[in-house]
């Protein structure tokens, strides 16, 4: 059964609305985690799963590219659904990740991301990004924004009868 973006909108808004997360300071890269009971790696849950069960949210790991478009340089995040990295004058949080189930065509991986920028001159960051970004469709939701490019370049969780 495939989840249709309407479900996954609100679900992200339910997420959405307890992680609001304020950082301070100038660092280079600063992961914020959110405590997650019982959090082990995403490729391993903590139970079996069974039929028509995944990963559950806070046990995914979403893999997230920055690109800076002035020097050209690329970084990749992992997070996890409620964490925060900072990089510079941007942050980026991750509210959730989904991918379809091996046996579901067409494959789809996307992530509820939001991107926050502080501009020269400016004290607060500004968000300039709150959606669902996707994989193998990333001109269907697009980080507009002249120097910073966000994409999902995978969402590890697993599936019934995944090795």
């Amino acid at each position: 059964m495939r989840v249709s973006a309407v479900f996954l909108s609100a679900i992200a808004v339910l997420v959405l609305s307890g992680c609001e997360q304020e950082t301070d300071g100038e660092s280079e890269s600063v992961t914020v985690p959110v405590e997650a009971e019982g959090a082990t790696d995403a490729a391993e849950p903590s139970t079996p799963l069974e039929v028509g069960q995944s990963t559950p949210m806070a046990e995914r790991v979403a893999t997230i590219g920055l690109l800076n478009k002035r020097n050209n340089v690329t970084k990749d995040f992992e997070l996890r659904p409620g964490e925060s990295v900072e990089d510079g004058p941007v942050i980026l949080t991750l509210a959730a990740c989904e991918r379809t189930a091996p046996y579901e065509m067409p494959q789809e991986t996307g992530a509820f991301v939001q991107v926050d920028v502080r501009e020269r001159g400016d004290d607060e960051h500004t968000r300039v990004f709150s959606g669902w970004l996707f994989k193998e469709n990333p001109s269907l939701n697009v980080v507009e924004h002249p120097i910073y490019d966000v994409w999902v370049k995978n969402c590890a969780m697993a599936f019934p009868g995944d090795e």
